[in-house]
């Protein structure tokens, strides 16, 4: 595996646009929320690098656990984080899901990101507590509706992006215009991007930052197992496909063994039951330690054709930021 450890300029102007300064960040790059991975080591190190960390809530047992992870992060970062509360059913209880906004609350937190469904239930909570609150979508008609509820900010998942996508099939290039003529709020790009041309591109589009995940899951800072790691490296754009739609759950996954049994799973009629017993996620939790490549669904988004190295969060960061500002610097120049 080809781990840079090259050093990267620090001292870059802060970026100024909406985004920034609504979310307190120097640059508009955010940090996935990833079940497993999303830790207060990786979140902490893209807020250290500038940018915007994701701890997530729902692979955590208890509202406490949540609040210690919190906690963490504080020890590990000053600089602004979120948590991502999903109201996905599958992943978290109702009164589980409460909990966590109450430890978020009760945590002084500044900013949570909310997926997976409506999130009406809570919105009024969050806003009063004065927290910051993105909800990410993966359709453009989800986030009006969450704008019109009280959302800052909206991620728009386009149909590259790996893990849960939406059931759409609209594309990146599309869905971000799509999105900058229905909303009002904070944009946020999310989907295929992994690199400073896809931030520079998401701009030109009329965002006002990117969401990356996969990227972050080739850095330095993510405790995943490295047999993952060096599939980002040694696989490409073609390798991954959309699963579970059969249970209105689409995922994108790289394809393996396991993502083959669904395949034939579907195929033949299988019920969430039986598809438990490959897509669980304790499953994912055991692999992405032991390095079992092969033995779970591994969500990875169709970027992976334009990762080839493991970098430092902060490598990310600043190379993303530094290449898309070099990007529109040259495209200023040969428009004018």
């Amino acid at each position: 595996m080809k781990v840079s450890g090259s050093l990267i300029q620090k001292g870059w102007q802060r970026l100024k646009n909406k985004l920034c300064d609504l979310l307190g960040i120097e640059y508009p790059i955010i940090q996935g929320a990833m079940q497993w991975l999303s830790v207060p080591e990786l979140a902490s190190a893209v807020s250290n690098a500038g940018g915007l960390g994701i701890i997530t809530a729902a692979t955590l047992p208890t509202k406490e656990a949540l609040i210690k992870s919190i906690q963490k992060m504080r020890t590990l970062t000053e600089k602004p984080f979120a948590v991502n509360i999903s109201f996905l059913p599958t992943l978290t209880s109702a009164k589980q899901t409460m909990d966590f906004v109450d430890a978020v609350i009760e945590s002084n937190v500044a900013i949570v990101e909310t997926s997976g469904s409506n999130p009406e239930v809570y919105l009024e909570k969050l806003k009063f507590a004065g927290i910051t609150v993105i909800h990410k979508s993966p359709s453009v008609r989800f986030a009006k509706k969450a704008q019109n509820l009280g959302a800052d900010a909206i991620t728009i998942l386009s149909y590259e992006g790996g893990g849960h996508p939406g059931m759409g099939e609209v594309t990146s290039i599309v869905q971000i215009r799509k999105a900058v003529q229905e909303l009002s709020v904070p944009l946020i790009a999310a989907g295929g991007i992994a690199d400073a041309g896809g931030l520079a591109a998401a701009l030109a589009l009329g965002a006002d930052g990117v969401m990356m995940a996969t990227r972050f899951v080739a850095s330095k800072e993510c405790l995943i197992h490295p047999n993952f790691k060096e599939v980002i490296l040694k696989y490409n754009e073609n390798d991954t496909m959309i699963v579970q739609r059969s249970i209105k759950n689409a995922h994108r996954i790289w394809k393996n063994t396991v993502c083959d049994k669904i395949v034939a799973m579907e195929s033949r009629g299988a019920k969430l039951e039986e598809l438990m017993t490959v897509i669980a996620g304790t499953i994912t939790k055991n692999c992405y330690k032991s390095g079992d490549i092969e033995g779970c669904p591994f969500p990875i988004g169709q970027c992976i054709g334009l990762i080839g190295e493991v970098k430092s969060a902060a490598e990310i960061v600043h190379e993303t930021m530094e290449g898309a500002r070099r990007i529109i610097r040259n495209l200023n120049e040969a428009i004018n």
